[in-house]
């Protein structure tokens, strides 16, 4: 039976004084997850009269390791603290090496002690991925340097001091260490040559003349290429092993993003990782695809149930990009249905982010049987969205009507007065 506790240590640097945590995850009594590490949070939310108020608290001495797990394959940390408040990453090993999947953090903005005058009672979940990969099965990551990862545009972390082993060998520890290359010490490149050979400048030469009236030969364009239709991924999350599924999903997404003041769009393939919780107000589903995380939170208000929170973290070639939003009303349905959308939907989810959505149904409370319930369509979906344009060549039609007549009425009424004359 998997047993877990935590102790807590102290560092003392340059007087001051950073709480560090060190936990000890067991699976039949033997040690198989070490950590000893420091967290520090930031967090930018919203109060009164539309302002915004910025936080900034370490992870706290009391925080439990309740949660964290160790497997063969898989080994997670978890540490929950205050109220309502965690910290996790999940570790996944392949072959001999192991890295960090996610790192998740969840806070709870109705907690007044930490979010003091805070206008949103919401949880929100914020997910990123660490760089901390090809780690040796039989080392330990280590990283004394701050490492700052942002999250979203409200959330970052800070991680130092740290030292993990997340998959153990026997129960013991091993003495190795993969080192962190913020930890690396960096060679410096000489910046002159000296004793170098002056050529001297060539005096009297000839002088070409520009040519002029010359045909200039603009370099052939690559033309954008068209992304094809995303796959459509199949999720669902259930309470444990034995249950069946209480969140439903299927989709395929395309991801429109500005980074760096360029707009690209990249096609959300199915993910290596699924992940997520079922609540009775709040449930949850991340996906972890390549170098992509995607995180949706939905809220049930007892009556209907709507995406309400996204979180999405890219790791591009030009650097990590991170964004969410936590005051959406998207893909409303009663309470005890499901939500349907086979055409293409386009959602804007910040003004640097876009969803774009293909063959959508989602169910993510009230699942009987693992079947999804009777579907609310949207509007694109039902017979309504027909009559549109209907309607408006009708009332067109009408106008051009309208206009004519009161055209021949009036110069009717013009060569009438004419003839009086």
């Amino acid at each position: 039976m998997m047993s877990r506790y935590a102790a807590f240590v102290f560092f003392l640097y340059f007087g001051v004084v950073s709480h560090g945590i060190e936990v000890e995850v067991k699976n039949d009594d033997k040690l198989c997850l070490y950590a000893n590490l420091t967290v520090s949070f930031s967090v930018t939310y919203e109060i009164a009269d539309n302002k915004n108020k910025t936080v900034s608290f370490e992870l706290p001495a009391n925080a439990s390791s309740k949660g964290s797990h160790c497997s063969d394959i898989n080994s997670a940390l978890k540490l929950s603290f205050l109220d309502g408040h965690s910290w996790s990453v999940n570790f996944s090993l392949k072959d001999k090496n192991y890295q960090a999947d996610t790192m998740t953090f969840v806070y709870n903005l109705n907690d007044s002690k930490v979010f003091p005058d805070s206008s949103s009672n919401e949880t929100v979940t914020v997910t990123t991925k660490p760089d901390i990969t090809d780690v040796g099965v039989n080392t330990s990551y280590s990283c004394k340097s701050k490492d700052t990862l942002v999250a979203s545009l409200q959330a970052n972390m800070t991680l130092s001091d740290v030292l993990i082993q997340a998959f153990i060998v026997g129960g013991n520890r091993s003495k190795n260490l993969t080192t962190c290359p913020a930890d690396t010490p960096v060679t410096p490149t000489p910046t002159h040559v000296t004793n170098a050979t002056t050529v001297a400048p060539v005096t009297n030469a000839t002088t070409v003349a520009p040519v002029t009236n010359a045909t200039t030969v603009a370099p052939p364009t690559t033309p954008t290429p068209t992304l094809p239709t995303p796959t459509v991924g199949n999720y669902s999350i259930r309470h444990d092993a034995n249950s069946t599924a209480c969140l439903l999903a299927n989709f395929g997404l395309r991801i429109g993003f500005t980074q760096n003041k360029k707009y690209q769009e990249v096609n959300f393939d199915p993910p290596t990782e699924v992940s997520g919780s079922c609540g009775v107000d709040n449930s949850e589903l991340i996906l972890v695809s390549n170098n992509i995380t995607v995180s949706l939170s939905f809220y049930n208000d007892t009556k209907k149930f709507r995406l309400h929170a996204v979180n999405v973290t890219i790791n591009s070639s030009s650097g990590v990009f991170a964004q969410s939003s936590a005051n959406l009303s998207l893909w409303e349905a009663a309470v005890g249905s499901s939500y349907m959308c086979n055409k293409e939907q386009n959602f804007t989810i910040t003004s640097l982010l876009s969803f774009y959505t293909f063959s959508l149904h989602v169910q993510p409370f009230g699942v009987k049987n693992g079947l999804y319930s009777t579907a609310e369509e949207c509007f694109l979906d039902s017979d309504l969205s027909f009559l549109v344009p209907i309607a408006v060549g009708v009332a067109l039609s009408f106008l051009i009507i309208l206009v004519l007549i009161s055209y021949l009425i009036g110069r009717r009424k013009s060569r009438t007065g004419y003839q009086s004359v």
